[in-house]
């Protein structure tokens, strides 16, 4: 269900339900949980094995809940989710193949998208009667921008992988997005990081920059 290895300084998390195009149920969510948990390494790649990066959520399983197993199956994916955004480190999604709902939402988690040319994207949730509750509400808008995060899940339209890279949806489009994660971990470890905990700070701009200051001061004098 959930491959781990250790290459260098490169985490590789594999998706490995390929019958299912790695449709994520509660006992992935939870390997997942417990993988960037025990992680250490500078850069995490996460990917899908077979043909699809992730279709998202497990439809067997949500279509069993109720409402009680439903918030709670979301509360579960969401703490997923903001572990891998909150990981002290680089994670690069490397989208080869369908993402779908959930799964895109756990590639907006990452800090970089990278899709091969047979990527597509897709918040299919509408179609279904449901809605991606991963925290792709919020992430979404925050990549995309609110018009065009509103065209993709209110729609449910699929886009290609140029079509993303437009939208800023993924950061690259590549033949090899491992080559991405590996170009990561070649940079300073120290850096990375503080340069991750600085872009993903939310504060307002007269803390952010006090924040910033302190954290360069630290970098120049560690170094």
């Amino acid at each position: 269900m959930l491959r781990t290895t250790v290459d260098g300084d490169v985490r590789v998390l594999t998706l490995d339900r390929p019958a299912r195009r790695n449709a994520l149920d509660r006992a992935a969510l939870r390997a997942l949980s417990e993988a960037i948990a025990d992680a250490t390494e500078p850069v995490v790649y996460l990917r899908g094995a077979g043909e699809a990066f992730c279709a998202g959520a497990d439809l067997d399983v949500v279509q069993a809940l109720d409402a009680a197993g439903a918030a709670d199956f979301a509360a579960l994916g969401q703490r997923v989710a903001n572990a891998f955004e909150g990981y002290d480190g680089a994670v690069v999604a490397g989208v080869d193949g369908p993402a779908r709902g959930g799964g895109v939402e756990l590639a907006l988690a990452c800090d970089l998208r990278v899709a091969t040319p047979a990527a597509t994207f897709a918040e299919t949730g509408v179609k279904l009667g449901l809605f991606g509750a991963w925290g792709g509400t919020t992430r979404l808008p925050r990549i995309v921008g609110a018009g065009t995060a509103m065209d993709l899940a209110l729609s449910g339209r699929t886009v290609d992988a140029e079509t993303a890279l437009r939208m800023g949806l993924v950061s690259r489009v590549t033949d090899t997005p491992r080559d991405v994660a590996d170009e990561l971990a070649a940079v300073d470890h120290r850096a990375l990081r503080t340069l991750k905990r600085r872009l993903r700070d939310d504060s307002d701009q007269q803390t952010g920059d006090e924040r910033e200051r302190e954290a360069f001061a630290e970098l120049v004098e560690s170094g």
